[in-house]
């Protein structure tokens, strides 16, 4: 990282980091093609969840290539300046990570990846229908390495959320 003063060494503000985030950007790698797609997203603190149709692009992606990079931000606030077009910027905590996509098969662990999404933007946890669980296809992606970046305004003073 280039600027190391920006650097979040902590693995616990990164993960509050991931928490708070409302979007995660999964970019895919095929034949010297990218792809990179937001999605709804779920953390248990060691992977990431998302769920898919049956079939799509990305779907193709995974299955020539499993590795995936990740991102996610919070706190993201534009800085604007009266006078200075070059002094505007932006407040933000950011994670950039690595791992490898895998696919839940079973009811269990399917129902488990779609709960954790749900419980990532409810707060509870829910009983998904039997039904669903047959229709949706359920992803998780271990994290391999993560890393942690904040840009906060000169008077700014960033907490994770509790």
């Amino acid at each position: 990282m280039r600027r190391r003063d920006r650097e979040i060494r902590s693995r616990a503000e990164i993960d509050a980091i991931i928490r708070a985030a409302e979007v995660c950007r999964l970019a895919f790698a095929r034949d010297n093609e990218a792809y990179v797609v937001p999605l709804s997203f779920g953390f248990d603190g060691r992977a990431l969840y998302f769920h898919s149709a049956p079939s799509g692009r990305k779907l193709e992606f995974i299955a020539a290539n499993p590795r995936v990079c990740f991102e996610l931000e919070a706190e993201v606030e534009l800085r604007r300046h009266d006078e200075d077009p070059c002094a505007w910027s932006f407040n933000y905590a950011s994670v950039v990570g690595y791992g490898t996509v895998g696919e839940l098969t079973s009811a269990s662990e399917k129902a488990r990846g779609l709960d954790e999404i749900m419980r990532h933007y409810s707060g509870r946890g829910w009983a998904i229908p039997d039904s669903q669980l047959a229709a949706t296809r359920v992803w998780r992606v271990e994290i391999e390495s993560v890393t942690g970046k904040r840009s906060p305004s000169p008077d700014a003073t960033w907490a994770p959320p509790p």
